[in-house]
This record gives C-alpha cells, sequence and structure tokens, in this order.
C-alpha cells in the first residue's frame, strides 16, 4: 500500500534500485582510483566478491585480486575460493599461502579483540609484501604504483567497530577497527554503506553467479573466531571436521537457503564428561549456532528440524573422537552477536 501511494499516487520514482547503486559506485570507484593500480583482499565470501566485481568493471585489469590463506579456513576453501571466483569473474587471482605467520602471531592468545586485531595486522601485511614478492613475479611492470587495497567492508561491520556515530566498539572487525595505524594503502570500500541483502543485489546486476551472490556469510578471521581460546593446529583439525559435518547436513536437508548462516563453535577451553562405548570420555562442546537475518544487525535463531539437529550431532559425536556433546544456542541478536567472539 504504501509503496503503492508512493510510486502511483504521489509520482516519486524508485532511485535506490540495484542498478542504480551499481552504476554510482562503479563511477565512484573510477573517480578515486584514476589511473592507479589496485589490489583486492579476496575473502571468497559475497562482500569482497562483489567489491572485487565492481573495481574489476571500473579499472579492468588494473586490478589484482590476492586471496590470503591465513590457515584458518573451513574444510576446502581455498580450492572453492580459486575455482568459483576465477570461473565468474576471469580476474587475475594471486593466492598468498600465510597460514605458518598468522598461526605463529595467534598462538597463546585467547581474548578475541586481539585475536581480531592481530588477524586484520597480518591481513595487511600479507598483502603487502603480495605488492613485491606476488605481483611483482607474475607481471613484469612496474608495481610501485599499487597504492590502492580493495575491501568488502559493509555498514555493520563499521557499526560493530564503533564507526558510526555515537556507537559503542561492540568487536572490532579484522577489516575496520583491525587494521593497523602504519597502513600503506589507500582504502577503497565500495560497498561500506552497504547492508548484505543490497549488496546480493549488487552482485546479481553485475552478473555474478548465484554460487557466489548467495553464499552464507564467513567471517574474515575464519575459524579463529569460532575457537572460544587459543587457535592451534588440533583445535582447527577439530573444529573443520565438525564444521564440514554440519554444513553437509545442512545442505543434504535443503536448509541453506533458510537460515542466514549456521556458524559452528568450539568451546575449546571447557570440557564435559561423556559416555563413548563403554568408557569415559573428557570432550569439548561444539556449539551450533543458526541464525536468520537480512542484514545482519539484528537476527534471530533458526528452528531447525529435530530430526537434522539429531543426525548433526550423532555425526560429530561419532566422528570427531575429540567432542562429546553438542549444543544449540538459541539467543537472538541482540543480545548475542552472530559470532561468539
Amino acid at each position: 500500500m504504501l509503496s503503492r501511494f508512493l510510486h502511483e499516487f504521489a509520482g516519486i520514482e524508485s532511485a535506490w534500485t540495484a542498478a542504480n547503486i551499481a552504476e554510482t559506485l562503479v563511477e565512484q570507484v573510477r573517480t578515486q582510483i584514476g589511473e592507479g593500480r589496485a589490489l583486492c583482499a579476496l575473502s571468497g565470501g559475497v562482500d569482497s566478491a562483489v567489491a572485487a566485481a565492481l573495481v574489476q568493471r571500473a579499472i579492468g585489469d588494473r586490478l589484482t585480486c590476492v586471496f590470503v590463506d591465513h590457515g584458518l579456513l573451513r574444510s576446502g576453501e581455498r580450492a572453492q575460493v580459486e575455482h568459483d571466483f576465477v570461473a565468474a569473474t576471469g580476474a587475475t587471482l594471486v593466492t598468498v599461502d600465510a597460514s605458518e605467520t598468522f598461526l605463529g602471531e595467534l598462538a597463546g592468545v585467547t581474548d578475541p579483540e586481539a585475536k581480531r586485531k592481530i588477524i586484520g595486522r597480518e591481513f595487511i601485511r600479507s598483502f603487502e609484501g603480495a605488492v613485491s614478492d606476488v605481483v611483482g613475479d607474475s607481471r613484469r611492470d612496474d608495481t610501485a604504483g599499487i597504492q590502492f587495497l580493495v575491501q568488502g567492508t559493509l555498514y555493520p561491520d563499521v557499526v560493530e567497530s564503533g564507526g558510526g556515530s555515537g556507537t559503542a566498539n561492540i568487536k572490532s572487525h579484522h577489516n575496520v577497527g583491525g587494521l593497523p595505524e602504519d597502513l600503506t594503502f589507500t582504502l577503497v570500500e565500495p560497498l561500506r554503506l552497504l547492508f548484505k541483502d543490497e549488496v546480493r543485489a549488487v552482485g546479481r546486476e553485475l552478473g555474478l553467479p548465484e554460487e557466489i551472490v548467495g553464499r552464507q556469510p564467513f567471517p574474515g578471521p575464519g575459524l579463529a573466531i569460532r575457537i572460544v581460546g587459543e587457535v592451534t593446529p588440533d583445535r582447527l583439525d577439530t573444529l573443520r571436521r565438525a564444521d564440514a559435518i554440519a554444513r553437509e547436513e545442512l545442505t543434504a536437508a535443503g536448509q541453506d537457503r533458510n537460515i542466514w548462516q549456521c556458524p559452528v563453535v568450539l568451546l575449546a577451553d571447557v570440557r564435559s564428561v561423556g559416555v563413548q562405548g563403554d568408557g569415559r570420555t573428557y570432550g569439548h562442546p561444539i556449539v551450533l549456532r543458526p541464525v536468520s537475518s537480512e542484514d545482519a544487525m539484528t537476527a534471530d535463531w533458526t528452528r531447525l528440524p529435530y530430526e537434522v539437529l539429531e543426525r548433526i550431532s550423532t555425526r560429530i559425536t561419532n566422528e570427531v573422537p575429540e567432542v562429546n556433546r553438542v549444543v544449540l544456542d538459541i539467543t537472538s541478536k541482540p543480545p548475542g552477536t552472530i559470532e561468539w567472539e
């Protein structure tokens, strides 16, 4: 009714469309970068993919996408990113394996804010290294002109990092509050004022396939903020196996489009007594956090079918020996954020 009144009776045109947004953002990027060159921080998620597609349309082959494997990815994610993004865009993609560096810097760290800031800092250091080491090797021309770094920062990232007027710092997103003060790049953040649903619409307008545009969100810091406690290779392995089972069962049950995302969290500093076979166990709990949302500013827990939850729990406790308990997080946002850390 309101839409009909505004458009049919009041004669107000719809200017805030995906096509108009995409066109405006492309022009803004062209103006900001000019004749310069840019790196795009590609994570494999919706936000960075849409940001990359926008900038590629604006400056063409003067954009190089860099995917940093920080060792905190889910099972099979690196191969999926390398295949899907290149197949969809044809963009130049360089992969940097920085897993040893990230895990070394995170050793002994348990505070979630410290984790995020370490990851944000090391991401930037990886991109700085890519200018001379990777991009310079793959393109023999002058690399000194790479002054711009493209990020898929969204408005909720800015708000939660305390970047809005009068807002508190809920948690520092690695691409906002986690950036180092001595940043040598000029940031290009074409999506900074958009919400996730608007980003998806812009991605579709740019012709990105649904496998990318419809992908569930996954945080830039990866599994580091889904391990409550210190991040270690063994804990990452445990969480990867549990996460892969949960994602496999949700897909098999046709639930991928019914949820915004389903973080799988390892309570690494918590143990509980259990019984497996005829023996006592003292294993870790895994938390399932299925949520529904439109823009990530608010969220509600998703009422998944009991039989789906049962299959996930049974498989995880049978197939991941370090885990002997699976629990369901039924907290909305607010008060709880979507990610535990």
